[in-house]
């Protein structure tokens, strides 16, 4: 059967205004909003493709199984799955909601219980090398002038680094999402109190606070490194990019990527990994369970109490390898 380009008027129209009305009514994320129009463009591909195209009010109960099975053939992950089902359920709650199908049609799908994986989780020892401060080499006199030179010359790649400590270090001082690092400005610092203003997801605003270590880099970042690649596009962006905009959250997610790859001892692999981290050390310093889940901004205490676990599996794991009787 030949493909077709994409899914029809027919269903990406009403998909279109559920998308304004999560976006206008619900606030949700760019993030979000683009996950569920990946996740429901699929179900009208399919209907394109396999069910005849039909209107949003001809969709039946089999051809949403259909598609379904189609998934499962399909061999996606269970976490992909259960987001897709979520969507297409929540699109259809929505639709019927609002007179545009007499029935839901998805109404009794069930999505695949979620793998619990625990989240990976830097040693102590591990982040002091992520977010070590290199001392500069000492140069030889005699080579002074070419070092001189070499530095005018790499002015930039110099900034560069500046920026890259700035990243890691706020992620790990105040477990942000790599969303809410890109989209800090200045003025959304507090040096006085050291704290930082952080918009989340449903545009929810919480204060969270960072250390020296955070402050240290972030003043030497905006005092001598920052006007070396800000343009005026910019703005009051606190982070930018080699081509002087707001740095987004590719190029983010490839700074701590590869500092995470070059540590060669851990299978953390994004900047997730240092929300987790930071996250799992504060619990395991002590830090109130509830104290931990407004720092993070979780809606839920359930997501929070996931770190737990993991501060639990090393309580095990230490027990086993310390006590006499284990």
């Amino acid at each position: 059967m030949k493909q077709s380009q994409g899914p029809s008027a027919k269903f990406s129209e009403p998909v279109a205004d559920y998308l304004e009305y999560l976006q206008r009514e619900r606030g949700r994320s760019e993030n979000t909003l683009r996950a569920y129009d990946v996740d429901l463009r699929n179900l009208g591909q399919f209907l394109h493709d396999h069910a005849g195209d039909p209107t949003l009010k001809l969709i039946t109960v089999q051809m949403v199984r259909d598609w379904l099975a189609y998934l499962h053939e399909s061999e996606i992950s269970r976490t992909t799955l259960a987001r897709r089902i979520s969507a297409v359920k929540n699109f259809f709650a929505w639709a019927l909601k609002h007179e545009l199908v007499e029935s839901d049609p998805a109404l009794r799908l069930a999505a695949p219980k979620k793998e619990r994986r625990l989240p990976h989780v830097l040693q102590p020892s591990q982040i002091n090398r992520l977010l070590s401060e290199d001392e500069a080499p000492v140069e030889d006199d005699s080579k002074a002038g070419e070092q001189s030179t070499r530095k005018d010359n790499d002015v930039k790649s110099l900034a560069v680094a500046c920026r890259d400590k700035v990243i890691a270090e706020l992620l790990y001082a105040s477990g942000l999402r790599i969303s809410e690092l890109v989209a800090l400005d200045i003025a959304d610092i507090d040096f006085e109190r050291r704290t930082l203003r952080v918009l989340g997801k449903g545009n929810k605003e919480r204060v969270v606070p960072f250390g020296k270590p955070a402050e240290r880099v972030i003043i030497d970042w905006i005092r001598s490194h920052r006007k070396i690649l800000a343009t005026e596009s910019a703005g009051d962006a606190l982070l930018v990019g080699v081509r002087g905009s707001r740095l987004n959250v590719r190029q983010a997610r490839e700074v701590i990527a590869t500092a995470l790859k070059s540590l060669g001892d851990t299978s953390a692999s994004g900047p997730h990994a240092l929300r987790h981290t930071v996250a799992t050390h504060l619990l395991d310093g002590g830090a109130d369970l509830r104290a931990v889940q407004e720092f993070l901004g979780h809606a839920s205490l359930a997501t929070t109490q996931l770190y737990t676990h993991v501060s639990v599996d090393r309580l095990r794991q230490s027990y086993r390898q310390a006590h006499p009787r284990a």
